[in-house]
């Protein structure tokens, strides 16, 4: 990774100051969102000392149409006196998080961009920053996962809500980074977020959740971040060619909408050969598989994942875990097997894996799978 330069401008009046207590300072990743406002009025009321700090992102990507905005960040910061500051991600967030996506697409993969911008851009480079800028270990974000501390050691857990849970995304934490991390969020709902929000007058209460892409307009944003993807071939399961695709890029495994082509059972991309330019169609059974390798790794759990570990693994933010074991552990790769096929893993996407008190153990980027 490049030694990026990244610069902290503050937004108002109330800088930080140091403090001679410094387990008791933290810096909240804030978008100007709901979550991570209210994640920094319930850390300053417990006690600690809050400095807010946003992500400015490279000026082509932004728009005042998603939940992300730092102007509402550096709103909130000022209603509740705390010091604020932008940091620029714009070459980082460039080559990391746009040129990976741009990237993957073209290699007909699936990328996961908003983990990759965990792992690499807040838990990493940012974190680095804002501890040689202020001497802060501390870091917490809006997301509802859970930090639990054990005799054990410091686990990432799913959240208490399932349906809101977003482990899944932070996954990537380095593992000595896991002690100081918090998420205040971890216990409540979104319907309770917002109710403190109101009951403390910060203008975002009732912005609505952003569900899509920090970067990317409205509609299908590969056709505005994918440029010169060229029809090719689609082909039916046995190579025959059925019709022509819009582009490798266009399309991610499991897809079923938008194929431009009708059968009598229903149909899904089940294979994309960006070398060979073709897109391949296939049932719903002839895209499920048992076993599963990830690459790119980060373990929080090495003692667990082992071969022959039970756990369960998670294939896309939405989905539910399902049971599998560890038949395979590298250095920096993971093989399991589910114990039910499972429907369209796509290489690009997130593997994480837990245990029977839904720790997360680790995950991966997905590179290949087999029945």
């Amino acid at each position: 990774m490049n030694d990026y330069k990244l610069e902290l401008v503050s937004s108002n009046t109330a800088l930080w100051q140091p403090k001679k207590d410094a387990s008791r300072q933290i810096v909240v990743m804030m978008s100007g969102g709901v979550d991570s406002s209210v994640t920094a009025h319930l850390l300053r009321e417990q006690g600690w000392d809050v400095v807010g700090v946003t992500m400015r992102i490279p000026v082509a990507c932004r728009t005042d149409k998603r939940g992300c905005c730092g102007a509402d960040a550096a709103f909130v910061c000022g209603q509740m006196n705390l010091p604020h500051y932008f940091v620029d991600i714009t070459a980082p967030f460039n080559e990391l998080i746009i040129d990976r996506f741009r990237a993957e697409y073209r290699r007909g993969r699936t990328p996961n961009p908003c983990a990759d911008c965990n792992t690499f851009l807040k838990f990493m480079l940012i974190w680095d920053r804002v501890e040689k800028e202020f001497g802060i270990k501390y870091l917490a974000t809006g997301h509802y996962a859970e930090i639990v501390h054990t005799d054990n050691g410091t686990r990432l857990r799913r959240g208490r809500n399932h349906a809101k849970d977003q482990s899944y995304f932070l996954y990537g934490l380095p593992a000595r980074r896991l002690p100081h991390f918090v998420l205040p969020l971890a216990k409540l709902t979104k319907d309770e977020v917002r109710d403190i929000a109101r009951s403390i007058n910060i203008g975002v209460a009732e912005k609505p959740e952003s569900m899509e892409l920090c970067f990317a307009g409205e509609g299908d944003y590969r056709d505005a971040l994918i440029d010169g993807d060229k029809p090719g071939d689609l082909l039916d399961i046995n190579g025959a060619v059925i019709g022509t695709h819009k582009g490798v890029a266009h399309y991610t495994l499991g897809q079923r909408r938008g194929l431009g082509y009708a059968a009598g059972d229903p149909v899904y991309v089940a294979r994309i050969d960006a070398e060979a330019n073709t897109v391949t169609l296939g049932t719903r059974e002839e895209i499920s598989y048992r076993s599963i390798r990830a690459g790119e790794v980060n373990i929080l759990i090495p003692q667990q994942l082992q071969e022959g570990q039970k756990l369960s693994g998670k294939l896309r933010s939405c989905g539910p875990t399902h049971s599998c074991k560890v038949i395979e552990a590298a250095e920096n790769s993971f093989t399991i097997c589910f114990d039910k096929p499972q429907f369209a893993p796509c290489p690009g996407q997130k593997l994480v894996v837990y245990n029977d008190t839904e720790d997360v153990v680790g995950g991966g980027t997905i590179e290949s799978f087999q029945r």
